[in-house]
């Protein structure tokens, strides 16, 4: 027998499980409802419903950090039979299951309509914020579809999103010793989160499938989670029936290399289309007659279409004609370089004949991703490009976006103006009920009620935000303060843990118990760190900020917080360059870095600042929903003239920091002179207004730049507002249209187009007379009028085919016609003697100064959402007729 030889030292063997399970807790009967309330994301936005589950067991919610399933998960045996024994709360949760019923079958503004909406509307994004529990986003544009969702449930509208579900979601992200970005990519078990596995009728998962070159497959299962109302789909390649490539396919967002973002897109697009076809086949949700792409990266949706109308015989150009007419687009970036492209080869791979969608010649698929237009490059397949062919309908997410983008893409519409191109906009707004601090909803509804306040949340309506004026300076004045002082606990205690992590000890972090007053004026800034959103540019002038942190008698705070992309090395480097000027013990109590940035930590950033920073070079910043979040709580914009501030800023709830962009300015001497705009601001306007006190010791005049924001911008920035604009302006339009587009239609329309652009060559303004009621010599007197005559040619079309136009407006110095107004010109009785059609009208001389006008020939066809869609336009030859202007006096 062998000794003793003692204690020996534990051998660490990390095992690795071959299957992994989640076990779910068996719930009480009297508790049951608890799944239901906890697997609907309306809890995400509901308040009642979040404080049911923080009241079953408040010390696990925090643990669980406010996620109802995971709370559930943990909450002892006992204690669920505790609570299925008391009365009290089973009438809360009977309340609560009741609730939500009504909310989920009741009408809403959508049901109350009138007749002719669509039955059902798609919406396709790459990423979907809709709550910290489901971390599917990276940024501005998945929040902006999360919250397009949530809105869409409250009002009703029958959407049904479409995305991936990525198993490492975006990244987590914390900082080095030396405040280098870190990046780290825990992974996510669909069974533990707030998901559902979509079912055939007999039990097995709902599988699509994919054609891949060489025989292969991407196979994707579909998991649902319930937003409210509106389901959304996710497809999850990681299924044991792929490969191992394929089943990293959505392994993580805007990760990977060219073809393994391909592989997203087209199962995003493609694979999204089969998921939507499958739910509706499964559950009996009515089929959308409205596909939504937001932004390109779900662009192949349209070729999925097309392939379901050409397996049904629908040729390619009449299915074209009808996809475009049901499709909706809309782009998100001001910049080509924000755009996805691929290799025309490697599209090319992926939809020959061997691949996905056999039957489609691929070289009708690449022509509608091709850059065939000045300043393109023939070697790329543009997806913007490819949404904006597909789309009959259009729009940027703000009004000067909406601009940017009509210049950016006006090369597919070559002929007009950019003002023309059939690029609309409709401005972004966020969910309220996400985005408001639960105390401020209570507040209004302590002085409107909670249906009031609920209602001005969800659908706007001026009358419903002018209560705000009942609001006195005392309470107003007390939940700032109480919202300032939540969000100095909440630093605390994340840059606490931030500096564990950077290696830290405790004896260390004595001086955190110091950082931000709640008396101090506080400044927020936080976002994504691409260069252009410049997130050091308020590190300019150091010695200058210094002294504003620490001015004895005004001084500020400034919470910062974003994440750099994970390959961005340039963000990094703004990273720690922040994070190292705010590492300085001189100034570390007045400024802070918090990492990981995210929705939990914005739903208590927005609220707690008292003014909320933008200075990104304009135009870049499409939107910039941010600020309107914070606006929502009271907080004050200081903002350059971008995205939706260009729009709404008013000097009654905000300041604007002037743009210098001229076209002398280099890029440093910009910086500098932005940077010194925003310092002037801070030390002459915001301070001075935040830390001048009345009598009473309250900020009268701060006060009302509070109430000015929530009254006049809260009805403006929502996102009920926003998807209300949605469904009138594009979903309903575009819904006539598709019905309009039956495949006999859809031929007709398609066969038009051809001979049009086939004759339009031939088609031209010949001629151009001016009768006027009294001499011209250049000049005409306000409201007179003259006549014109006008000679075309139509190259074998007929007059129905066009519309002869006058387009009359101001004369730049350039003779360049602007603010232009249209109006048609009618076929004379006879045409002229050489054959030539005659067209005839009146102009009328409506305003003073330079003015002009000029003639054109449009495309016309009862189908057509407008006269410059298909980019064709004849106008006058140089010598054509008499000068195309007039000057009036």
């Amino acid at each position: 027998m062998g000794r003793d030889r003692g204690p020996r030292a534990a051998t660490v063997v990390h095992v690795k499980a071959i299957r992994r399970f989640s076990v779910r807790p068996v719930l009480p009967e009297p508790l049951r409802p608890l799944s239901e309330l906890a697997r609907n994301l309306r809890w995400s936005w509901h308040p009642e419903t979040r404080e049911l589950f923080q009241n079953l067991d408040p010390e696990g919610w925090r643990a669980a950090d406010g996620d109802p399933l995971r709370l559930l998960g943990a909450v002892p045996a006992a204690r669920l039979a505790a609570l299925a024994e008391d009365r009290r709360f089973r009438r809360r949760l009977a309340a609560a299951a009741d609730d939500l019923h009504d909310y989920l079958t009741g009408n809403r503004w959508y049901q109350e309509q009138p007749a002719g909406l669509p039955a059902a509307i798609a919406y396709f994004s790459p990423e979907f914020g809709i709550t910290a529990a489901l971390p599917q986003y990276s940024g501005g544009l998945g929040i902006l579809a999360g919250d397009h969702l949530k809105s869409a449930s409250d009002l009703g509208v029958p959407l049904i999103g479409v995305g991936l579900l990525y198993r490492h979601g975006y990244f987590r992200q914390s900082l080095s010793r030396e405040g280098w970005q870190q990046e780290h990519y825990p992974l996510l078990d669909p069974n533990e989160l707030p998901l559902s596995l979509l079912r055939e009728a007999d039990g097995s998962p709902s599988v699509i499938a994919l054609a891949l070159p060489g025989g292969r497959a991407l196979r994707a299962q579909v998991w649902k989670a319930e937003v409210g109302r509106v389901p959304l789909l996710l497809l999850d390649s990681d299924v044991e029936e792929n490969a191992g490539g394929e089943r990293d396919v959505t392994d993580r967002l805007y990760g990977g290399g060219s073809e393994h973002r391909l592989l997203q897109e087209m199962l995003l697009g493609i694979g999204g289309i089969r998921a939507v076809r499958a739910y509706c086949r499964l559950t009996g949700h009515p089929a959308p007659e409205v596909f939504h792409t937001n932004e390109g990266h779900a662009g192949f949706l349209g070729l999925e279409r097309i392939r379901e109308l050409a397996s049904d015989g629908v040729e390619f150009d009449a299915a074209l004609e009808s996809v475009r007419a049901g499709a909706v687009f809309t782009t998100h970036t001001p910049v080509p370089a924000g755009i996805d492209r691929f290799d025309r080869g490697l599209v090319a791979r992926h939809f020959a004949d061997d691949a996905e969608l056999p039957g489609i010649d691929p070289d009708r698929v690449l022509a509608l991703g091709a850059e065939d237009y000045p300043g393109g490059d023939p070697a790329l397949f543009n997806m913007a490009v490819m949404g904006l062919r597909l789309a009959q309908r259009a729009n940027g997410v703000s009004t000067l976006h909406g601009q940017v983008s009509r210049e950016m893409f006006a090369g597919l519409w070559p002929g007009f103006d950019a003002d023309e191109v059939p690029i609309t906009s409709i401005t972004n707004g966020v969910h309220a009920p996400t985005w408001v601090a639960p105390e401020v909803f209570r507040l209004g509804a302590r002085r409107v009620g909670a249906g009031r306040t609920e209602d001005a949340l969800a659908l706007g309506g001026s009358d419903r935000w002018d209560s705000i004026a009942e609001i006195s300076d005392a309470d107003v004045w007390e939940l700032r303060r109480t919202l300032r002082e939540q969000l100095v606990e909440e630093v605390r205690e994340r840059l606490r843990a931030s500096w564990r992590e950077r290696g830290a000890g405790t004896a260390e972090l004595g001086w955190i118990d110091g950082v931000l007053d709640p008396d101090v004026l506080t400044i927020g800034f936080a976002r994504r760190v691409p260069s252009y959103k410049r997130l050091t540019l308020m590190l300019r002038d150091r010695e200058r900020l210094t002294r504003l942190l620490l001015d004895p008698e005004r001084p500020l705070q400034i919470v910062v917080a974003g994440k750099a992309h994970p390959a961005d090395d340039g963000g990094k480097r703004l990273v720690q360059e922040l994070v190292r000027f705010a590492d300085d013990p001189a100034v570390r109590h007045r400024i802070v870095f918090l990492p990981d940035y995210g929705m939990a930590m914005a739903q208590k950033l927005y609220p707690g600042c008292d003014v909320w920073l933008n200075n990104p070079l304009r135009p870049l910043e499409a939107c910039g929903t941010s600020g309107m979040k914070a606006a929502l709580n009271g907080c004050l914009n200081l903002s350059v003239l971008d995205g939706w501030w260009d729009e709404w800023y008013e000097p009654d709830f905000g300041w604007a920091i002037p743009t210098a962009d001229g076209s002398g300015t280099d890029e440093d001497r910009r910086d500098d002179l932005e940077a010194a705009a925003l310092y002037d601001l801070l030390a002459e306007r915001v301070a001075p207004r935040f830390y001048d006190r009345g009598p009473d010791g309250l900020p009268g005049r701060w006060i009302e730049m509070v109430r000015s924001t929530l009254a006049s911008l809260g009805p403006k920035v929502l996102a009920g507002r926003m998807v209300r604009e949605y469904v009138g302006r594009l979903y309903h339009p575009a819904a006539e249209a598709q019905r309009a587009l039956v495949p006999d239609a859809a031929r007709e329309l398609a066969a038009w187009k051809a001979r049009v652009r086939a004759a339009w060559p031939g088609v031209a303004v010949d001629h151009v007379e001016t009768v006027s009621e009294g001499p011209l010599n250049g000049t005409a007197e306000l409201g007179s009028t003259a006549a014109l005559r006008v000679s075309v040619a139509l190259g074998g079309l007929d007059p129905s085919d066009v519309e002869v136009q006058a387009l009359a407006g101001r004369v730049d110095t350039a003779d360049r016609l602007t603010g232009t107004s249209a109006f048609p010109l009618k076929p004379a009785a006879s045409p002229a003697l050489d054959g030539r059609l005659l067209y005839e009208g009146s102009l009328t001389f409506d305003r003073t100064g330079p003015f002009g006008y000029t003639v054109r020939i449009l495309p016309a066809h009862r189908l057509l959402a407008q006269g410059t869609e298909m980019g064709l336009v004849a106008a006058p030859a140089e010598a054509s007729g008499e000068a195309a202007g007039v000057l009036m006096r």
